[in-house]
């Protein structure tokens, strides 16, 4: 809102530059998406700290409090009773600030707003039955989930790779690239590419959730995988950056010419580094109140909108196997479950870890919470580090 504001009264201003020099130059620089990206990260900020504790003691008034059942796990049950849903402050925290300082107009803030509400009313349904005991503490079934995040995923897939909705170059749009490779393995799949971003979607989605089992274990991991989307998308959306970085995207043939291979930016992408850094900015406020011992957790709320969040970027900047990379931890946690599960449980018969996934594992074995979610951060840190290189070693 800020930013229109600022923008129509510099139009209006150029209309007597001499007159109007202040608001041409607080015009120009609110163009500038480092400053509205810096603007963002302390505006969500701010807003944690004012509405942190007001939202726990709603929550806590209302009865919304974690129920989290006994794994057998050395601390577990110290959750219990801790109000959940915090999710609800990550995202007020995130929506109020992309309202001020984003572009509104852009079909990437448009389609990752709508990727935040649908995952997070998603997983509030589901705290919701979960504490209120409607479904035996199970809350929606495991495949309800999955056909809702499916059905995003079609929609966002759909919206992609039309040629009159997509953000993004058409050229571009079902073309597969991996980290540390310049060129596309794979070019113009068309619609065929409609499935696997159903998949990425579903999945990280899904690996994000699974990873919230601890006081502070997925906000950081998952505030710095925003912060390096947020990165790439800048350089990716600059037209000098993205040249020196040879993100050489083909052009579209003009008047029935030939594509050529000139650097073209993700034009527009830009407007993602503002959203990037208002979620990370909350993220760090969410861990104010989430730090150990928690005073509220995020619950399915903030796994399910951060994972829709995650894999939303990963799809629009053409980025979806940094993830894991970017990603590690939430990876690996997913894995630890699915071994447990289907490969050691359900196909072997017997199980493969002492628990799943893979931090009760090692809380199991004697690690202590903080401790263990300390390591995840360190190896998050440095995941991160490795993600970033990837725009220089193509």
């Amino acid at each position: 809102m800020i930013y229109h504001i600022t923008q129509a009264l510099h139009a209006l201003a150029l209309t007597d530059p001499e007159g109007w020099k202040f608001l041409i130059s607080m015009g120009n620089l609110f163009s500038y998406i480092t400053v509205r990206a810096v603007a963002a990260i302390l505006t969500s900020f701010v807003v944690t700290m004012i509405m942190g504790k007001r939202i726990i003691h709603w929550l806590h008034a209302h009865n919304m409090r974690d129920q989290i059942k006994d794994f057998g796990t050395i601390s577990v049950t110290d959750k219990r009773g801790t109000p959940t849903m915090g999710g609800l402050l990550i995202i007020l925290a995130t929506v109020i600030p992309v309202l001020l300082w984003c572009d509104l107009s852009s079909r990437f803030v448009q389609i990752i707003l709508a990727a935040t509400i649908w995952f997070g009313a998603l997983g509030a349904i589901d705290d919701y039955l979960k504490v209120n005991h409607w479904r035996g503490r199970d809350g929606l079934s495991q495949w309800q989930k999955l056909f809702l995040q499916a059905l995003f995923g079609m929609a966002v897939g759909i919206v992609y790779l039309h040629p009159g909705l997509s953000p993004v170059n058409q050229s571009i749009a079902s073309n597969f690239y991996v980290p540390f490779y310049k060129y596309p393995l794979l070019t113009a799949t068309g619609w065929w590419y409609l499935p696997f971003i159903v998949f990425v979607v579903t999945a990280i989605s899904n690996a994000v959730n699974l990873t919230d089992g601890m006081d502070g274990l997925a906000i950081m991991p998952a505030a710095l995988a925003v912060l390096v989307y947020g990165i790439f998308a800048y350089l990716m959306s600059h037209a000098l950056y993205s040249g020196y970085l040879q993100y050489t995207y083909p052009t579209p043939p003009m008047g029935g010419g030939i594509a050529t291979s000139e650097a073209v930016p993700l034009t527009g992408a830009g407007e993602l580094t503002v959203f990037c850094a208002a979620l990370f900015g909350a993220g760090v406020g969410f861990l104010w109140y989430n730090a150990y011992p928690a005073e509220i957790i995020m619950g399915d709320t903030g796994s399910m909108a951060l994972g829709g969040i995650l894999a939303c970027l990963a799809v629009m900047l053409k980025q979806e196997v940094l993830f894991l990379v970017v990603g590690g931890v939430f990876v690996a946690e997913t894995l630890s479950s699915f071994i447990q599960q289907k490969v050691g449980e359900n196909f072997l018969g017997r199980r493969i870890f002492y628990r799943a996934p893979l931090h009760h594992q090692m809380e199991y074995r004697g690690l202590a919470e903080t401790k263990v979610v300390i390591r995840f951060w360190i190896i998050s840190g440095l995941l991160a580090l490795i993600a970033l290189a990837s725009l220089k070693i193509r």
